[in-house]
């Protein structure tokens, strides 16, 4: 028998003294209340596996105090006591809420299994709360780093479309986050006890994406020596998470196209549909309506996608939060490499906050884990980042787009004189362009 807490609320002080002895002496830490309310302030005050009330109490019944016990503490299991002849109120109970019920004056060695059969469930149903927690600290919004506006509004959003089944599509940049995202709206649905199965859909071919997803029968193909489920089926139940998926394949666009609009798909080489059950989250760092518009993304499925939109900030515009990414990212590879590093140096934190960051989240963990495998101090100071950080200067007023030509130039530039640790003449020699070129540009954009 598993050992928990107990409670008993009942007004006949010598029935209650005499089961609180019975469940004592089986291991049990027993509590106990002569009425409802005296019941519900010990609920309130130690976390209670079992409760065992009297039916008829003097200020409320068993039947309400099931209800009201298992409105409040769900995982907490109720066995009711009657009296002789009302066993009807026991029925009742059950249908309130209640584990069981027993007649008060049958056998008392009955209290004892069926005391430890609710304790089997209440300390279960606590098990599974626990690790639901790991689950949520893991892979759910608590992971999610960030006070800006500009990433609460995004979380906000994500928790709202979480509880629902509908499809969201996540966009955003290269590097901030999306799969995480998806994780945690997964981990707030109700279908977060199934499978939650990430595919990038620009890592395969055409024809081996279309057999990872859907699966293949038999002899379909040459090297098919045995049916295949696919991560559709995989996933039945839970979730699919489909990253970059303007990448996808047009064929395969039309085939995903069915599973959103009838949950069915065909396996390659099968006839028959086969159901499954699926929430489909995409993401995609391109422009679908730019891709619709080059003939390269089906219209009908963008809009079968992006029932729900959810954008991801860039770093750059969330840059309250690169500190506390930073700290967290330190103590991550702190802890990885065994070093004791505890402090970032202000100039350090400067220069990441002026930085464009066009890698993103991505990039800064990079970033950060340089810096802590160099590190020969407790504190990250600005000399360990790379010299493209270092050497910045951020021109006032002026946007910095990561697709911007200049954007990308200058970011070129200051990657190549990293690489030659500074050697202007080598790095021109690199980049094939004069010397004098090179100065002109390092002017013009500020890296002088």
């Amino acid at each position: 028998m598993q050992k928990g807490k107990l409670l008993i609320i009942d007004d006949e002080e010598r029935l209650r003294n005499l089961l609180a002895r019975i469940l004592q002496l089986e291991g049990h830490e027993v509590f106990t209340a002569a009425n409802g309310k005296e019941g519900l302030r010990k609920l309130q005050q130690e976390y209670i596996h079992v409760v065992l009330s009297d039916v008829k109490l003097p200020d409320t019944d068993g039947i309400t105090l099931s209800e009201t016990i298992k409105k409040n503490y769900p995982s907490t299991e109720i066995i009711v006591l009657t009296a002789y002849g009302t066993i009807n109120d026991g029925v009742k109970a059950i249908k309130a809420g209640a584990f069981d019920y027993i007649t008060k004056g049958d056998d008392n060695e009955k209290i004892i299994p069926l005391v430890s059969k609710a304790m089997d469930k209440a300390l279960l149903q606590q098990t599974v709360i626990e690790l639901q927690s790991k689950l949520n600290d893991k892979f759910g919004f608590d992971r999610l780093i960030g006070r800006s506006t500009a990433i609460s509004d995004v979380i906000k959003l994500a928790q709202k479309v979480a509880l629902t089944d509908t499809t969201v599509l996540l966009l955003g940049e290269t590097g901030t986050g999306k799969e995480i995202f998806a994780e945690a709206i997964h981990q707030a649905s109700n279908r977060n006890t199934k499978s939650f199965v990430a595919v990038n859909c620009s890592a395969f071919t055409k024809d081996l994406l279309e057999s990872e997803l859907f699966g293949h029968k038999a002899g379909s193909f040459t090297g098919a020596l045995k049916d295949k489920k696919g991560l559709f089926e995989e996933a039945n139940g839970g979730t699919i998470f489909l990253d970059e998926i303007g990448e996808l394949d047009h064929d395969l666009q039309a085939k995903l196209l069915r599973v959103l609009e009838s949950q069915q798909f065909l396996k390659i080489g099968d006839i028959k549909p086969t159901q499954v059950n699926v929430r489909i989250l995409a993401a995609t760092n391109r422009n679908l309506q730019n891709e619709i518009t080059e003939g390269h993304f089906r219209s009908d499925l963008f809009y079968r996608l992006s029932v729900f939109q959810i954008t991801l900030p860039a770093l750059r515009e969330r840059k309250k939060d690169i500190k506390l990414l930073a700290e967290y990212f330190m103590q991550h590879f702190t802890l990885k490499v065994k070093k004791q590093l505890n402090e970032l140096s202000d100039e350090f934190v400067r220069k990441l906050e002026d930085y464009p960051w066009p890698g993103n989240i991505r990039e800064l963990k990079n970033v950060i884990e340089r810096a802590v495998i160099l590190a020969d101090t407790h504190i990250l100071d600005e000399t360990l980042l790379p010299y493209e950080i270092q050497q910045q200067q951020v021109k006032t007023g002026i946007p910095i787009s990561a697709f911007d030509l200049s954007s990308v130039e200058k970011l070129h530039i200051q990657r190549v004189l990293n690489h030659t640790h500074g050697n202007r003449a080598e790095a021109a020699h690199l980049l094939n362009i004069g010397i004098a070129t090179l100065y002109r540009k390092l002017k013009e954009y500020g890296l002088e």
